[in-house]
Order: structure tokens, then sequence, then C-alpha cells
């Protein structure tokens, strides 16, 4: 007697769902993709490192900021050329006193040399267009001299390059300079002082503020931080750099130029702008470099609110005697330390540890920063493997390595596959995504 229709249905539809989940099961569990590992980042025990922080003092406001390790190229031994670019967003090595914006006196100059640049141009060696003194530019010269404010000597009808014109305002601290540049690129004192706090705002120093091209006004204000990185924009900037390295003897008609910014040059000081009034006190700013075996180390600094020029000398030779004892070849990743744990589901355990032990040459002012892990999709490998990478932040640099197993991660037997087909399925499905 045959077999009913509807039988004859359900039991072909249970041969094919026997057939369909064979065919599925099968090559899902022996011949498909493995299930990732479950990676748990750890963090290796610290090391022995003592921080060396900045000597800075408690009055005032003062900070400093790492800004490059530079290893010489033989050919060129001359150069060191740093790099800025990242300035706005380095934490600081040290901040003291007071983190409010102070009066900055002078060091509102580099700024108008920052904003004038940024308008108006220069290649490293050219000198620029030739710039007509005017009737303003020489009562300017006239009345900040009546007031005891620097000046540098100009007369109407006089062409100076824009090149003499930064040297002269900042080499020379000349307040005449500083308007005369600012009315040239901008048209007016009022719109440069507009174009100046927008380009402030464009980099990131909020606590930065000009009322003026001089710092005469008190109302030009800055903090610190800020102006430890303008420091390190001035010093990056090629053709700030070349008058700071290079001062001029004399300018227009041999004219000569006292040289205001030159300090503790013995020290492996560079001075950026010093100088003094009576709402701002002594300000500085400056970078200071250390020499070590085969690098340089350069950081940026500014000092606000100095009572005296005796005291900035003590302040800034401690500040420079505590680099030396804090700058030094930092290990900032030891090899064979694990920062990534992997572990299977069938019991396959290894870690991911730094392959080459790295150093940077650096301030220790701090413990190295957090780890950032960037990690590949491990399943399997040998030992040595590249699963990754980790960087760390210490000294004001960057620095990273790659990651391998310290162990091989084996596959399976045919056992574990088979009986764990729910695992197994679900990556082979995850691989098709």
């Amino acid at each position: 007697m045959s077999r009913s229709r509807p039988a004859r249905i359900i039991g072909a539809t249970v041969g094919a769902l026997v057939i369909l989940s064979v065919g599925v099961y099968g090559p899902a569990t022996l011949l498909g993709p493995l299930p990732e590992a479950t990676a748990t980042l750890v963090t290796p025990a610290a090391g022995e490192s003592i921080p060396f922080p900045p000597a800075l003092p408690a009055t005032g406001g003062s900070a400093v900021i790492g800004l490059a390790t530079v290893t010489p190229d033989p050919a060129f031994p001359e150069t060191t050329a740093l790099d800025a670019d990242a300035l706005a967003t380095t934490l600081p090595l040290a901040v003291a006193g007071t983190a409010e914006p102070l009066p900055m006196a002078a060091a509102t100059k580099i700024v108008t040399a920052l904003v004038v640049l940024d308008a108006k141009p220069l290649t490293l060696g050219e000198t620029g267009p030739q710039i007509p003194i005017t009737a303003a530019d020489y009562q300017d010269y006239i009345d900040y001299g009546n007031s005891g404010a620097r000046t540098v000597v100009v007369f109407p009808g006089e062409l100076w390059t824009e090149t003499e014109l930064l040297q002269a305002m900042i080499l020379g601290s000349s307040n005449n300079h500083a308007d005369t540049l600012a009315r040239w690129a901008f048209g007016s004192l009022d719109a440069y002082s507009a174009a100046a706090n927008a380009w402030l705002g464009k980099q990131g120093l909020d606590g930065t503020r000009v009322a003026d091209a001089t710092g005469l006004n008190d109302e030009s204000v800055g903090t610190a931080t800020d102006l430890a990185r303008l420091a390190g924009l001035a010093a990056a900037e090629p053709v700030i750099g070349a008058i700071l390295s290079q001062p001029a003897s004399a300018l227009v008609g041999q004219r000569g130029v006292d040289n205001t910014t030159a300090f503790l040059a013995e020290e492996g000081v560079t001075g950026i702008t010093r100088s003094y009034t009576d709402g701002a006190g002594v300000c500085f700013l400056f970078t200071g470099q250390v020499q070590g075996p085969d690098s340089t180390y350069t950081f940026a600094g500014a000092l606000l609110g100095e009572p005296d020029y005796d005291t900035l000398t003590s302040d800034v030779t401690a500040l420079m005697e505590s680099a030396r004892a804090g700058v030094r070849e930092l290990p900032t990743l030891a090899q064979g330390d694990a920062y990534v744990e992997f572990s299977t589901l069938w019991g396959a355990e290894a870690s991911g540890t730094v392959r080459t032990a790295t150093t940077t040459y650096g301030w220790q002012a701090q413990a190295p920063g957090d780890a950032e892990v960037i990690l590949e999709t491990v399943s399997t490998g040998r030992a040595g493997k590249t699963v990754g990478r980790v960087t760390v932040e210490a000294g004001g640099a960057e620095v990273t390595s790659t990651l391998v197993l310290d162990r091989t991660i084996s596959a399976p037997g045919l056992g574990w596959r088979l009986l764990n087909p729910a695992p197994m399925i679900s990556a082979l499905f995850a691989a098709n995504r």
C-alpha cells in the first residue's frame, strides 16, 4: 500500500533538511573559518623610570612644551628644522603659576610677526617687497621714543624690505616697526588686531588675545601654555628662525640694531623675545636645547610676570639644569612587554608583545601616557606573527612598535570542530558578510 501524499511531502521535506544540514554542517565545521580569538588589552608593569619635571617659578605664569628630537643628517650637520605642526594639541611638559591670561609685553610682537608672515609670506632667503616709511610711521617713531618705549630709527621716504622690518621688530623689539608692519599688511591697526585674533583662534591659542601690535597695551594678554606654543610656532617658522640664528648687525642706512633676544646662549637657550612693561613684568619666550650623544632635544617655553631680569636669569638657569637632568634616552617600549592577551574557544592562549624595544630621547617630566593599541584579526598564528601595533607618548614624542604573538595559536582538532557547530557556523556567516 503506497503512502499518502502528505506523508510523502513530509518525508521529502525531512530528507531535504537532513541533506541541507549535512551540506552546511560538514563544510562549516570541517572546512570553515575559525572563530576569532578574544583580545583583552593589558598594561605592562611600570618600569623604574623616575620623572624629572621642569623647574618652573611659582610666580607669574610659565610653561614648557616639547618640540622635537633631531638626529642630525651627517651630510647636513647644521640642519635643526623643527616640527611644530601638532603644537595645538600637544600637552605641556609642565605648567606653573597662574593659568589665567597675563599681559604679555613684547611677546605680542611675535604674534605680529607670525600673522604678517601668514598674510605676506616670504621664502627663506628672500628679502620681500620694499616698503616705504610713511609720515605715520615716522610719527610712531617720534611718539614711542618720547615715551621711553623701544624704537629703531626711521625717516619718511626710506624703503625697508619686509625682512628688515621684521628684523627691527624681532631683534630690536621696535614698537614703531611693529605698527608699520601691521598697517602695511592689513591697512590699519584695527584691521590687524581683528586678523590677528582670528589667526590666534585658528591656531587653537584661545587664551591669547591682542589689542595692539606691540604689547604696550596691557589688554594684549596670553596664557603661559599658549605662549609656549607660540614660541614653538616662531621657532618652526623658517624666516623667524633665520632672523634669530643670524641676527643682523645693521639695517637700512647701516643703522645699528641691538639684539634684545639673545639670552643665556651658553645654557642652550635661544631667546625669541625678552621684554618688560610695568603691567606685564618681565616676559620671555624661548627655546631650550639639550644635546645628547646622537640627538638634540628641543623644547619651547614661556615665562610671564617675572619681577626683574635677575630673577629671570636665575629661573631660566634652574630650568635648564632640570632639563639636563630630565632629558635622556627613555626606554619607552620594552621588548617582550605584553599589551594584549588572546584566548580562543578551544583553549589556546597567547600574548601580543613588543617585538623591538624602542626608546626616545626626550624629557622624562612625567610617566608615559596611556598606550594606544591597534589590533589585527587573530584566529591562529605562529609565534612571531604580527598582530598589531602599540603607540605611547613619552618625553613629548610618540613611539610605536609592532606587536607579535609570543607563542603559537594552533587550530583545534577535527573533534572540536564537529562538536562545536554553533561558533563554527557563526564564523562562516561572519566571514561572508
